[in-house]
Formats: C-alpha cells, structure tokens, sequence
C-alpha cells in the first residue's frame, strides 16, 4: 500500500526512529553528552545532504567517518547506552507475563520470607528511633553482583542484632549500603550508584539519592533510614515513600 510513493512501512519506519532519537535526547538532556548528541545528529544531516547533492569528494570522506561511527558512538556515550539497557533489563525482569527467572529456574522464590521481615522492621524502627542512618537493599530477579563485590561479603542469616550492629555510627562498616539476597545479609558497606532526579526535594542527601537510583536500575526494594530527621523511606521502581511507619514497611516488603 502507497500514497505518493511512500508506504505505509516508510511511515512506520520513520516514526520508530524519531521516537528512538526523542528518547536518546530525553535520556542526556542536560548533561555533556547532549554537545556530542548535537554534533553527531549534524553530522549525519550533513552526510545526507552532500549524499543528495552528489558531492563525490566531501562524501567520500564522510563516507569514511560514518563507516566507523557506530563503534565511535558506542565509545562516546557507554555511560547512557549501559543506563539504557539497564533499564529496558529492569523492566522487562518487572514483567511477568515472561521472565528468564520463571523459565529457568521455575523454583526459585522471589521475595522476602515472612520470618525474616519482622528483624528487618524490627531494626529499621529501632535506627530511626537512634537517628542512625541505614540502607538496606532487597534484591529480587538480579543478585545485583556488581553492587555486593564494592562491598564486605557477609553471608549471614538475617537478624535484628546484625543489622543494628553493622549500622552503629561507629562500626567498620556502617556507611554504604548493606544487600539482602535469598533471604540472607549477602553483604554490606557496598557502593549504588546516585540518582540524578532533579525533582527530588534539595535536602535528601546521598544516602536517599543512591537508594532511590539503585531502585530505577534494578527491580530491587530499598529501605532508607535517614540520619537526621530519623524517618524511614521505601524506595521500589523509582518512586520514593517518605516518612513511612513500621506497620507500613512491613506491608510493603510483604507485598
């Protein structure tokens, strides 16, 4: 099917790629890399357009720069392809309709154990209470592996006493963020990476910024308790609760 000359396919082809480079633009709006966006998008058009004109020599030599560009945009903007892809992973492990975890290993349980949930609010009530900072993650399809080998391996059972201990303002391993895996402290004092939301209030710290960007990248929960106001906060797929109570934090974990 055509209308003057161009099929229904061309139309879709080229609303695919505007939505593709809206979302790349969307994705480094603001940051440096948007220069080299620019640059690249003009070089293309420039490339195009001599292409059109039959401009043998200057088309030769674009030629030649195109010809290697994909390996040069791969190299320039790995930070944002990586982000991409980690994100497009999480929410694709979000859907449930198919899922590597469900095919693989249809065995394997997902989730927080109902006896373990109680030490974990236990604690968090109890930090809060103290007004001492505390991140807890609870990985559910990826073990976040990456993010457990920045940090001391622990293997623990979980417990109320551990978790309070490791936090303690003056313990060895009370900054960074502690991972819970299969039911069990995995590790703890491990480096996230930070959120870069602008629309997060100015007085979260880094403590909120790292719990909230480790939950936009993986499908993971994340427990907060912050060190000044002694407040507990749940972050899941991006989105943060504030100022949760003990009752709420153990409906969200059972959920």
């Amino acid at each position: 099917m055509t209308f003057l000359g161009i099929r229904f396919l061309d139309i879709i082809d080229i609303f695919l790629v505007a939505y593709l480079l809206y979302n790349l633009y969307k994705m480094i709006r603001g940051t440096v890399a948007i220069n080299i966006f620019i640059g690249v998008f003009m070089l293309i058009l420039t490339w195009l357009l001599v292409n059109a004109l039959n401009m043998k020599l200057i088309s030769s030599i674009l030629d030649a720069i195109v010809s290697v560009g994909a390996i040069a945009v791969i190299v320039l903007f790995q930070e944002e392809i990586r982000s991409l892809f980690q994100s497009l992973g999480s929410r694709y492990n979000t859907n449930h309709w198919f899922n590597l975890d469900n095919v693989l290993a249809k065995n394997k349980k997902s989730g927080m154990m109902n006896i373990y949930i109680n030490p974990i609010v236990d604690s968090c009530e109890n930090l809060a209470s103290t007004k001492t900072g505390a991140l807890i993650i609870i990985t559910k399809s990826s073990e976040l592996l990456d993010i457990v080998k920045t940090g001391e391996l622990v293997n623990s059972v979980i417990s109320s006493v551990l978790i309070e201990n490791i936090f303690f303002k003056n313990a060895p391993m009370h900054d960074g963020a502690m991972v819970i895996t299969d039911n069990k402290i995995k590790a703890a004092q491990c480096i996230l990476p930070i959120s870069h939301n602008t629309d997060l209030p100015k007085n979260l710290g880094l403590r909120h910024r790292a719990g909230l960007g480790i939950s936009q990248k993986s499908d993971a929960m994340v427990i907060i308790v912050s060190e000044e106001r002694g407040e507990i906060s749940f972050a899941y797929d991006g989105q943060l609760k504030r100022n949760i109570t003990p009752n709420q934090l153990k409906e969200l974990l059972k959920k």
